[in-house]
């Protein structure tokens, strides 16, 4: 049994305070007689709910893609800090959604968030290696010998030990890297361990994802099919 305007958030119909404002206006029935007390406690698995005569189905799964832009913290709260939840619009704050993984402060570019708890491990598993390919500006310029050292697996000045990656220079001062887990300041800490300082780091893809043409600091929803090839 659950509350019906949790049910209601859940289904996607709207915040806490939208959901009972539809049920006052008698738009929600339950088992076709319209109910106007969100507080009822109905049983989903048993019962129908509908608004405006469409069934709802309870909580349903939702991916967004947010092209983050510097100067947020990848956390749901913060005491100091600026978060990428500010940067959901209101539709999509009341959805329990979570960032998958991390970008950090200085970071742009793309970051998932979902309410399904199975998909956000899966993303996030070290053992899944999904590829996350980043763009790279820094200092110096990568060589050959930088190249086989990804290759092979930075360990890093502290001795952790990172899972072989690629290393495309594109030019002086500019590489593509690609890794398959998600340790913290990653890219940024190989670069260094290769004496390439990154003065500019953006994420352009996660797993079968990219950015497109998502402009900086929007969202939107994955489609069915995106979400189905994660």
């Amino acid at each position: 049994m659950e509350r019906l305007d949790k049910f209601l958030c859940d289904s996607g119909a709207g915040t806490r305070s939208q959901v009972k404002l539809l049920v006052k206006s008698g738009r929600v029935t339950v088992d076709g007689v319209p109910e106007r007390d969100s507080s009822r406690k109905i049983d989903p698995a048993a019962q129908t709910v509908a608004l405006d005569g469409a069934v709802l189905g309870g909580r349903r799964r939702v991916v967004v893609m947010l092209n983050k832009p510097a100067g947020y913290v990848t956390a749901t709260e913060d005491a100091v800090e600026k978060t990428v939840m500010e940067l959901l619009p209101p539709e999509y704050r009341h959805l329990d959604l979570k960032p998958v993984g991390r970008l950090d402060k200085a970071t742009e570019g793309l970051l998932l968030f979902t309410n399904d708890g199975d998909l956000l491990h899966n993303l996030i598993s070290p053992k899944k290696e999904v590829p996350k390919v980043y763009y790279a500006r820094h200092e110096g310029q990568a060589g050959p010998e930088d190249v086989a050292a990804f290759e092979t697996g930075l360990t890093l000045r502290d001795g952790t030990v990172c899972l072989p990656a690629l290393l495309e220079p594109l030019g002086p001062g500019e590489s593509r890297i690609t890794v398959r887990e998600g340790k913290y300041h990653q890219v940024r800490r190989m670069m260094a361990a290769r004496g390439m300082t990154v003065q500019y780091l953006e994420r352009r893809k996660e797993g079968s994802l990219s950015l497109g043409d998502l402009p900086r600091g929007r969202v939107r929803a994955l489609t069915e099919a995106e979400i189905a090839a994660l």
